[in-house]
């Protein structure tokens, strides 16, 4: 294993670090052009041509850096001083986590009511979620090639809840950026509505839509369909900082580091992660972090009742399966398309293969793996399904516990480690918190049965929000890449002949 030395010039042979589409029918790319095309022109996600191989004596040599300095040795490894200069790379993370409240950016809560797990609090930015860990980095990024360019892009994000406020709160203001989230309405919190509908910037357009069988996956589609417009994605210069971004799956790698590194008395011991997901992207990140060396043993799964990822990783099924709407709205997801790039790297960077694995599914809604497969990503994987009733339990017994108040989608993380407790033995645990309480009052009042809400369930910036005006484009999902076409490309008209 090579062994990387943060104190020499970073590292010549990750200079020339190219980026491939995991479906293979794209041109390799550099650092900048992966993150400002968001997905590869064959529709597949990009990725690393190699994870690079850090070393134990290199994990010690970050024992005791900060987040930031942690931030900057990891991303460093993905670009080139070439694309990013150093001095120029430090800046982009100072102003990126600037935003945050705590000064330590991720703290990490010992829990009383179970020896050695400890809960990382993912929620000290902005918009108040794990997202803005991620959007932080990104969006100042691509702010950056875009000064330097001096072109101008147009953002389009789908959301289940958080992301949708992170970006939009990043690009606020920006004059090299036109950003509209589209969200399904009536099926995130108004909370986490107004975090997006509430911002007085004209270059932020919110985009409520109805009619959304599917949740966010039906965003996602049309999303995927204007990418796939190549005429349309020219024009309006389309990007995407969802975790189909290269850029949001590396950045978030950093705090699988972190928090190893600070909780382990000795480099090299084995330490489990539990992580509420749906989408597979801060888990993923997770994988690819274990990938890299970093010595975690267990990646514990927590799904809520739509199941996409406790079908993979216990019956070896992708499958698309009839959305629930649930308390852990972030994870109301069907497809989790990041799983795609961790299978690409467990499964022999075969681009062909992945290439007819995603036609599969695609055409079919239905993939089965091979057992040979299904035992090369299942590895060092658990994983359940957890539902409300479950989980506004474990808010409940936490709350009254440990006077501790956990969000519903950390509790989907806390209750899958209860309920996986007999198949992870006694080794620490780290339970990703990946959104504050106060984004989601209605279900804390449920959990707590009480119309008063607690302290801990407020935060100022919410407060604040439901004291302003909403500006909203509203649309029914039936007529929506029609419609949002129109908008997108009647404001890109106003913005042009606009004065500067």
């Amino acid at each position: 294993m090579l062994a990387l030395n943060p104190k020499k010039s970073k590292f010549p042979y990750l200079h020339t670090m190219q980026f491939v589409s995991v479906k293979g029918d794209s041109p390799k790319v550099n650092f900048e052009a992966a993150i400002l095309n968001g997905f590869a022109p064959d529709g597949g996600l990009y990725v690393p041509e190699s994870l690079p191989q850090i070393s134990l004596e290199t994990l010690r040599k970050w024992k005791n850096l900060s987040y930031r300095e942690l931030v900057f040795e990891i991303v460093s490894l993905f670009i080139s001083e070439t694309i990013i200069p150093p001095n120029d790379l430090r800046e982009i993370i100072k102003t990126a986590y600037d935003t945050f409240e705590k000064d330590s950016t991720i703290p990490l809560y010992p829990m009383k009511t179970r020896s050695r797990t400890y809960v990382m609090e993912l929620f000290y930015g902005p918009t108040l979620s794990f997202k803005d860990v991620g959007l932080a980095f990104l969006v100042n990024t691509v702010n950056y090639f875009l000064q330097r360019k001096g072109e101008r892009q147009t953002v389009v994000v789908a959301t289940t809840g958080d992301t949708g406020p992170a970006a939009a709160y990043y690009a606020a203001g920006k004059s090299n950026l036109e950003a509209w989230t589209l969200y399904p309405k009536g099926m995130i919190t108004p909370e986490q509505e107004r975090q997006m509908t509430t911002l007085p910037h004209p270059n932020i357009h919110a985009v409520g839509v109805s009619g959304c069988p599917e949740g966010g996956d039906d965003l996602d589609a049309v999303i995927k369909a204007m990418y796939a417009n190549k005429a349309f994605k020219e024009k309006l210069n389309l990007t995407s900082v969802n975790s189909i971004n290269w850029g949001r799956i590396m950045v978030q790698t950093v705090h699988y580091f972190y928090g190893y590194l600070q909780l382990a008395d000795e480099v090299g011991e084995p330490i489990d992660f539990c992580v509420p997901s749906g989408g597979f992207g801060n888990l993923g990140a997770g994988s690819l972090a274990r990938l890299m060396c970093l010595p975690i043993d267990v990646l514990i799964v927590g799904n809520n009742k739509n199941a996409c990822l406790h079908r993979i990783f216990s019956e070896g099924k992708f499958s698309k399966a009839p959305i629930y709407e649930t308390a852990s709205n972030a994870i109301d997801i069907l497809i989790p398309l990041n799983f795609w790039r961790y299978l690409y790297f467990v499964t022999g960077k075969n681009p062909t293969q992945m290439k007819a694995w995603i036609n599969t599914f695609e055409q079919t809604g239905n993939l089965q793996f091979d057992e040979a497969t299904y035992q090369a990503y299942a590895s060092g994987f658990l994983s359940t399904s957890i539902n409300d009733d479950e989980t506004l339990q474990t808010i409940k017994d936490i709350y009254e516990k440990e006077n501790y108040l956990l969000d519903p989608h950390s509790a989907v993380a806390v209750c899958t480690a209860n309920k996986l407790a007999d198949k992870l033995g006694d080794k620490k645990l780290i339970c990703l918190a990946t959104a504050h309480p106060a984004k989601f009052p209605d279900i804390i009042k449920k959990a707590l049965n009480t119309e008063d809400l607690p302290e801990q369930a407020r935060h100022h910036s919410i407060e604040l929000a439901k004291r302003r005006c909403e500006r909203v484009y509203l649309c029914d999902h039936e007529h929506l890449e029609e419609a949002l076409m129109h908008a997108m490309e009647n404001v890109a008209r106003h913005s042009q002949s606009a004065p500067h």
